[in-house]
């Protein structure tokens, strides 16, 4: 999925905001002079720059054909680390933001089927995949479910718009989803797409492991995977050559590649550090890295011709990058 990173910042107003639902702000932003935004495809993410140096990732959920606005929705979270409070109590409609990109780790495949599943604020990256693959004349179905009907964004647009083929399952009346009955029978031609909180992404993946064809199932996280502990020989020292540059860095022991350029002096783009955004992502040319992200497939992963260097190692002493 290696691509290169030529985004620019853009400066944008916000035009509106609005309650979505229990905790959930609609942000929607425009050019100050109201020309057309760059164009986007579903799954596209931004970087939003907020006050106090604190940048997040926020899915695009309007419209692809809308090229005056970029909508994205953002949960007021309880453990915030700054990201949602700053959009909630400090964003306000004519404020002018910073953003970059937009990028896409989460590309809409084309299929004739889609089942698409969602869990509370994961919803967003799916409105515009159901926009496309309705007009595409694709046989698809959104199963959503939420903590509370109150708490779930733009479920009753989503039902006034596309009928029976949206299934709002809120967990107080109906109970979690039922992941046997959606998945334990796989689907020809079907792809699914997936996003929400980590229980709800490791249970689909633990169904679909083994029974669904292998690409058939895409998922997007928020947050990184919970990390599992490495063996010490994993954390031995190594040097990373950055082709382009001539360099030769060392990278000590439990430091990741991009800690180790930044202690050099040198600087690559980044964002999250969590292994989860793309911003970081570089081409290897040779060496095996020691994948530690939350957004390789594992068919990446296993083809190794690319990492996140904001988490990822070396499995040998040496490996090298296209940087």
């Amino acid at each position: 999925m290696y691509v290169t990173h030529d985004e620019q910042s853009l400066r944008l107003q916000v035009r509106q905001m609005r309650w979505e639902a229990e905790g959930v702000l609609s942000v929607e932003m425009e050019f100050l002079d109201g020309s057309p935004l760059p164009a986007w495809a579903p799954g596209s993410h931004l970087d939003l720059h907020l006050p106090g140096v604190i940048t997040r990732q926020y899915s695009l959920c309007g419209s692809p054909a809308d090229r005056r606005t970029w909508r994205i929705a953002v949960l007021l979270e309880p453990n915030s680390r700054g990201g949602s409070q700053a959009v909630h109590t400090a964003l306000r409609p004519g404020d002018h933001v910073s953003v970059v990109g937009p990028r896409n780790n989460f590309s809409l495949v084309e299929s004739p089927n889609y089942l698409f599943i969602a869990g509370g604020i994961g919803i967003t990256p799916l409105i515009p995949m159901l926009e496309v693959a309705d007009s595409a004349g694709s046989n698809w179905r959104l199963v959503y479910g939420g903590r509370t009907r109150t708490a779930m964004a733009f479920a009753s647009d989503l039902e006034a718009k596309y009928g029976d083929r949206v299934q709002v399952v809120p967990q107080d009346v109906y109970g979690l989803l039922d992941l046997e009955s959606l998945l334990g029978t796989p689907e020809e031609a079907t792809r699914i797409y997936c996003c929400g909180p980590e229980p709800l992404l490791s249970a689909v993946e633990n169904r679909c492991n083994g029974t669904w064809p292998s690409g058939a199932l895409h998922v997007e996280r928020f947050l990184a995977r919970p990390r599992q502990a490495v063996d010490s020989a994993e954390e031995d020292s190594f040097e990373v050559v950055l082709q382009r540059t001539g360099r030769t860095v060392e990278v000590a022991p439990g430091q990741s590649v991009l800690e180790a350029l930044d202690t050099a002096g040198l600087n690559f783009p980044s964002s999250c550090r969590e292994g989860i955004c793309g911003t970081c992502e570089a081409k290897v040319l040779d060496g095996v890295p020691d994948h530690r992200d939350s957004l390789l497939s594992e068919e990446e992963r296993a083809a190794n011709d690319t990492m996140m260097i904001c988490v990822g190692r070396s499995k040998g002493p040496r490996l090298v990058l296209d940087l």
